[in-house]
């Protein structure tokens, strides 16, 4: 089955750079998402409003209103794992442990980001999708973080945000039906705005350092998660720091990513 519709909600999730907007790359998104089988006809047709939506706000209001939706606060955060672990010590090693997962596979991380980023992992499960016929698998990998996307599109739909499209279409490849997304809605309740200065602020206080705790974290082993995961970024991040970021079209041959935008799988 052909899932080069997840490199294309990859492309659109990321941030939308000048090179989105150049040489028919919206056109190009577009088309291959009304010809996909993956998703309804329903949802085809919202994604592709919200692509006619972006390529007519141009690249400066798209980065703007890309900047208040998923920047700004938490509770739209693209990193998967703030929503499973916070900031606990668990996200570091769910982070290590992902990051052994793309290298196994041969996935090249050519920009400096975390390994958690949904984007990027979308663009992985693309590229693996590419290298196998396990189809299945790659159903149950998106199904496994259903839970994420569904509180993600509820939280666009109560913004009244066109973005909910792209969780929709990835609910849909998971096998889920889109009810659940009303079930959160009808749960959820009012929801604070994290994105203004002051909560923003109250985010980000720092907390009252504990020097007792904090000597004994200092001997406690989950510390040494922290700093392989810190150690194997950083060298990921040097190695990468100049790859430059350009537009391979879809139709050219299988290649291993390195986050490219519009890299064919």
């Amino acid at each position: 089955m052909d899932f080069k519709l997840l490199k294309v909600i990859s492309v659109l999730l990321d941030y939308p750079d000048d090179v989105l907007f150049g040489d028919d790359h919206l056109a190009e998104c577009r088309k291959l998402v009304m010809t996909s089988k993956l998703i309804s006809p329903e949802v085809r047709a919202e994604i592709a409003k919200f692509i006619d939506e972006l390529g007519s706000m141009g690249s400066i209001e798209a980065q703007s209103r890309y900047d208040g939706l998923f920047e700004r606060g938490r509770n739209l955060s693209l990193w998967l794992f703030e929503h499973v672990h916070g900031e606990s010590r668990d996200r570091g090693q769910a982070m290590v442990d992902l990051m052994a997962q793309y290298e196994a596979a041969g996935f090249e991380i050519g920009i400096k980001e975390l390994p958690d980023y949904l984007p990027m992992y979308l663009e992985f499960l693309a590229y693996q999708a590419s290298q196998t016929d396990d189809t299945m698998q790659i159903r149950m990998d998106i199904a496994d973080i259903s839970h994420i996307l569904t509180v993600l599109a509820a939280r666009l739909i109560d913004k009244n945000s066109t973005y909910a499209s792209l969780f929709k279409a990835l609910l849909q490849i998971a096998g889920k039906p889109l009810s659940v997304i009303d079930d959160e809605l009808a749960k959820m309740g009012k929801i604070a705005d994290d994105t203004t200065m002051d909560a923003i602020d109250q985010a980000w206080e720092e907390e009252v350092v504990d020097f007792l705790s904090a000597e004994q974290q200092d001997r406690c082993p989950s510390n040494q998660v922290n700093q392989r995961v810190a150690e194997t970024l950083a060298q990921t991040a040097n190695k990468n720091a100049e790859i430059p970021v350009h537009w391979v079209g879809f139709d050219k041959p299988n290649t291993r990513t390195n986050r490219d935008k519009g890299v064919n799988l």
